[in-house]
């Protein structure tokens, strides 16, 4: 390379694209093509920065591999930013492959960072930790050490574990602090403003207060009956019970968990579950089925008896009940808490983050922008979502996590 490149990706490395653009903005041989897109892509223009990487890649042709895979690892890095998550995960493997043949450890290391980010945004949190097990983390660059340590926080926030979330977030800001970029500072203390926010709505006997992180991981831990209404699953200590494909059991379980130690009222219950307004004999056949239904389900934490006006929860060896609810309660809060990372988020990306249908997202997206809390821009295959400005979010209770257990 020649001084003019040499000095450009220098800049890049140190988070300064305006002093690399100097260098190369007037030239348009592949390599100074690939450190302008690199630059576009460091001041926001992600459009011109992925044109800039295919120029250059078909510049590099098949006979340099390794300068073709490097393309695309910055190309896959673009899409995974723009929350294009559909194809990057087979790009970064194909380039990782290449760069691990070619002998280049900086930039294979910085693929399977990225591979583990993508994994963590989809919720799978298993594979995402053994990405990040499989590579020496000291090969990283130093900007790329910061997002994997925010990676390893973000596994430990979403499994509840705030030990192994601070202590990687304190990495994460000792390396931005050596890295010398403002811009991943402020990242890593948006992600540490995020950490010790309100997560969670505690409610037990009637009485609501907010909890972070970290007091939501003791009353997990705890002998309490949880009804966790931000994951749709009731748990006491290491039993769990997932209801998250059955929403009227967990409403119906809520109202109970919530007025008790006292009964809930069959038109209650049939108004919370059903949003029934006038109970008549089909509602009340229903309530009936769907009681016995969550009583067969709960089985192995609590039971529920019949009163005269309704029905009681009355849980196993436990002497608490609480729900968890989100602290601002909204329709579709699991978009809106994917959302909140601040990010512009495509339809397509929700649903495979969140596991459901592309349609289900749009008709959740509809009735958001309806309401005033997402907006949208572009068109066609272009068009992205962004949250906006909606008090209480994101949370991390709400944003996928699989495999999740006591």
């Amino acid at each position: 390379m020649d001084q003019l490149i040499t000095a450009a990706a220098q800049a890049l490395s140190a988070g300064d694209p305006l002093a690399a653009l100097k260098r190369v903005a007037l030239r348009d041989d592949p390599p100074a093509l690939a450190l302008r897109g690199i630059a576009m892509a460091q001041l926001g223009d992600l459009a011109r920065a992925r044109e800039l990487l295919r120029c250059a890649a078909r510049g590099f042709g098949p006979k340099e591999p390794l300068a073709r895979a490097r393309c695309a690892l910055a190309e896959a890095e673009i899409a995974l930013v723009s929350r294009d998550l559909g194809r990057s995960l087979q790009t970064l493997d194909a380039a990782r492959r290449v760069l691990e043949a070619s002998g280049d450890r900086r930039n294979a290391a910085h693929a399977c960072y990225l591979q583990a980010r993508h994994l963590l945004l989809i919720g799978r949190l298993d594979d995402a930790e053994a990405v990040l097990a499989a590579f020496d983390a000291a090969a990283l660059p130093p900007a790329s050490l910061v997002g994997r340590e925010l990676v390893v926080a973000g596994i430990a926030i979403r499994r509840i574990e705030t030990r192994p979330a601070k202590i990687a977030l304190e990495r994460a800001g000792r390396a931005a602090k050596d890295a010398r970029i403002p811009a991943l500072a402020a990242e890593v203390d948006q992600a540490v403003r995020a950490f010790v926010a309100p997560t969670a709505r505690l409610v037990s006997r009637g009485v609501g207060r907010l909890l972070d992180l970290e007091e939501v991981e003791n009353l997990l831990a705890s002998d309490t009956l949880v009804v966790d209404a931000c994951r749709n699953v009731v748990r006491r200590g290491t039993k769990l019970v997932p209801l998250a494909s059955r929403p009227v059991l967990v409403a119906l379980l809520r109202a109970l968990a919530e007025a008790w130690p006292d009964d809930v009222a069959r038109e209650t219950l049939l108004r919370r579950a059903f949003g029934a307004r006038h109970a008549d004999e089909a509602h009340r056949a229903r309530l009936r089925v769907e009681i016995a239904r969550l009583r067969e389900a709960i089985r192995p934490l609590a039971a529920l008896s019949s009163t005269r006006d309704g029905f009681v929860l009355r849980p196993h060896a436990t002497a608490d009940v609480a729900v968890l609810a989100p602290p601002v309660e909204s329709d579709h809060g699991q978009v809106l808490a994917l959302l909140g990372d601040g990010e512009a988020w495509s339809s397509s990306a929700l649903a495979l983050a969140l596991s459901v249908s592309p349609r289900t997202v749009q008709r959740a997206l509809e009735q958001l922008a309806h309401d005033g809390k997402v907006e949208a821009f572009g068109r066609g295959r272009a068009r992205r979502w962004i949250a906006s400005s909606v008090p209480g979010f994101p949370t991390s209770l709400l944003l996928p996590a699989t495999g999740i257990s006591g």
